[in-house]
This record gives C-alpha cells, sequence and structure tokens, in this order.
C-alpha cells in the first residue's frame, strides 16, 4: 500500500473496531471531510503537488486527532489497541513536518516500515538490489535424502541469517545426534553445515565451530572501491594485535571502546603519504584504515579454506541438492512462491505442510511402500 492507502485503512480499521460512544466521539474530530467507508483513494488531480500535499496533510492530521481522542483511555478493548498502535506506526513511519507546519510525506524509507494494514507483519524483501518483493522468507533444512526437516517463515527483510539458530539447533546441541544440516547435506561421519554466502556471517561461523561443526557456508570476499587492494591482501595478526600493509608497514590494532577484545582499527595514516604503492591503496587523504571485526579469525579462516580444490569439489557436489528441493518448493505446482494466507503464523504453518507434502512425494519417489503392518 502506498502512504494515503495505508493511512486512510488504518483510520478506517480504528473507526471500525471502536464501538458504541467511542466511534461517535472519534468522528466528532474528523476534519477532512473524508468518511472514511470506501477503499478508494479521494478523487483529486494527482499531477497537481499542491493538491497532493493537501491531501496528506489532511488525512494525517484526522489520524492524529483519532489518537489524541484514544490517548490516556483505559480499558480499551484489545481490537481497539491493536487499530490505534498500528495507526500510529503508518503515522510515524511515512511523515514528517515542513517548515510551514504542513504533514508531508517523508523522503526516506523508515526501517521495519510496515507496508499493509492486512497484513501488517509482511515487509519489502530484496533477492537482489534490483529485485523486490513483498512479503515473507521460507527458510528450509534439508540433509542428504533431500527431505525438508525443519522450516523457518520470516519477515521478508530479515537477514538470511537471523533464523540460522533455530534451524541448525539439532546440531548445536550435543544432547541431541548430529545427522542433519542446514540448506543442504551432510559430511560422511561428522556433522556438516553447508550455505551459500547469505549464511556465511562471523556469529554463523563462530556457532558452528564452538558446536565443533564443519562449516560448508561460503564466505563473500573482501571489496574494495575502484580496484584498490582488498582486506586480504594485509596481513592481520589478531596474536599480536597488527595489521600488515603490502608495502610492508606495520600498524598497531587500535582497540575500539565497547567491542570485542580483537576489534578495533588500524588507522595507516601519515604512512600512506609517502607509500609507492598508495595509488593502488587508497585515494583517502587521510590514509587507508583497516577494520577488524569480532568475528575476523573465523571469516579469515573460512575464506582460506573455501580457496582448497577439495572444499570447492565438496561444495559444488552438494550444494545444489538444496537448492533443487527449494525449486520443488517453488514451482507451480505446489505453489510455495506465493504465500496463501495473512500474518507471519498462518504462513509459517503453510509452508511446514508444503514441506509435509513436498517430502511425501520425495518418499514415493525413493521407492517407500506401506502393508498392512506397516
Amino acid at each position: 500500500m502506498d502512504t494515503i492507502t495505508l493511512i486512510r485503512s488504518a483510520i478506517r480499521g480504528l473507526l471500525a473496531a471502536a464501538g458504541g460512544d467511542l466511534v461517535g466521539r472519534l468522528r466528532a474530530v474528523l476534519s477532512s471531510g473524508d468518511d472514511y467507508t470506501t477503499t478508494g483513494k479521494p478523487v483529486i488531480d494527482w499531477d497537481d503537488k499542491t493538491a497532493r500535499d493537501a491531501l496528506v496533510d489532511s488525512r494525517a492530521r484526522d489520524g492524529y486527532a483519532l489518537l489524541a481522542v484514544l490517548d490516556g483511555l483505559t480499558d480499551l478493548p484489545e481490537s481497539v489497541g491493536q487499530a490505534m498502535r498500528l495507526l500510529a506506526t503508518v503515522l510515524g513511519q511515512d511523515l514528517e513536518s515542513g517548515d510551514d507546519g504542513t504533514l508531508r510525506i517523508a523522503r526516506k524509507v523508515a526501517p521495519d516500515r510496515v507496508i499493509s494494514t492486512v497484513d501488517p507483519e509482511a515487509r519489502h524483501g530484496h533477492k537482489t538490489s534490483h529485485r523486490g518483493f513483498d512479503g515473507y522468507k521460507g527458510h528450509i533444512v534439508a540433509p542428504d535424502v533431500e527431505a525438508v526437516t525443519a522450516t523457518v517463515v520470516t519477515a521478508g527483510n530479515v537477514g538470511d541469517v537471523e533464523p540460522v539458530a533455530g534451524l541448525i539447533a539439532d546440531l548445536t546441541d550435543p544432547a541431541v545426534a548430529t545427522d542433519t544440516a542446514t540448506d543442504t547435506a551432510t559430511a560422511t561421519n561428522t556433522a556438516a553445515v553447508y550455505g551459500d554466502a547469505a549464511y556465511g556471517a562471523g556469529e554463523v561461523l563462530q556457532r558452528l565451530d564452538s558446536a565443533g561443526i564443519d562449516a560448508k557456508t561460503k564466505v563473500q570476499p573482501p571489496v574494495a572501491p575502484t580496484g584498490k587492494f582488498t582486506k586480504d591482501r594485509f596481513d592481520i595478526n589478531l596474536q599480536d594485535a597488527t595489521v600488515t600493509c603490502p608495502a610492508g608497514t606495520t600498524i598497531p590494532i587500535r582497540p575500539v571502546k565497547g567491542h570485542a577484545r580483537h576489534a578495533g582499527k588500524a588507522d595507516f595514516g601519515t604512512a600512506c603519504a609517502t607509500c609507492p604503492l598508495r595509488g593502488q591503496c587508497t585515494d583517502s587523504k587521510t590514509g587507508r584504515s583497516i577494520t577488524i571485526g569480532h568475528h575476523e579469525a573465523h571469516l579469515t579462516a573460512a575464506r582460506t579454506r573455501q580457496q582448497d580444490p577439495a572444499w570447492q569439489a565438496d561444495y559444488r557436489a552438494t550444494r545444489p541438492k538444496v537448492e533443487r528441493k527449494i525449486a520443488h518448493l517453488m514451482r507451480r505446482r505446489h505453489g510455495g512462491r506465493r504465500a496463501l494466507m495473512r500474518g507471519r503464523h498462518r504462513v509459517a504453518a503453510d509452508f511446514t505442510l508444503l514441506a509435509a507434502a513436498v517430502n511425501l512425494a520425495r518418499l514415493a519417489t525413493l521407492g517407500l511402500t506401506h502393508t498392512l503392518h506397516g
């Protein structure tokens, strides 16, 4: 929904939730002339900026007037409380006050922006920087047999790393047998987790390492602007807390207050002024600086491991299995591409049911049969 539709829909929902004398008190403070009984937008000249601004301002003031009436009231029905909070969220996320006091659409996107009043948990998501979607993400665990053993649904704007802890709980819990893997399959005799670069974050690598699990997740290579030296060209010695640049200059890591012991920055500063490699390293007037993150050791070790031809061969042989399983869930026959429900919990339940159906199809492919005895 666009901003005007969001505001009108939230106001309409609040008026519908209010009953008895309360709805009369609420309608008495509306000043825009809109009765909020229809879903269609008011008829204005949408090419006229002044008319658009006046529409936004008037509906926003209606919303704030309703909230002012409800402010401080106790014993409100839960449905009214929910509708009130949704209206407050919609008004707060999209609007700003101009120099003349007019409420207008803010030229920014609020974090965790609500995009629909009929499904307030849905969010804008991005498959790539140029390809977006609205709704939710489905995450799965699939062992070697290519059956889905766990599912999680998150809002579309939630990073892929966030649900990993729950998905691999059976691997990280020592009381449970470790024979499954996130995002694809297990290695022989030892638990292994495979995943693409979206799962190659430092916190995931640390969790797997602490549990003694072989991390087969790709890690994005470091990047630098305009072809300059990337971070992996610098020798980072966490033991001595130093960083050595490609020209051989060694700088101590400066700790950053409130961060982990090895986290910090190495500022080469004046050393860059006379460095013969400066043009290949930085264009900054203050010289090159290297940031050392909390999980630097795990990320560096993972990048080193994935250069091994044996690691690459294993990854290429195993990783496609989960992509194939995701394709089974997404293809038109199963309908996983489009949610049939509204609300994350309902979508999650439906996604789990979808995974169970795909598992039955997989078991049939494997030749599983039954008799009267089992």
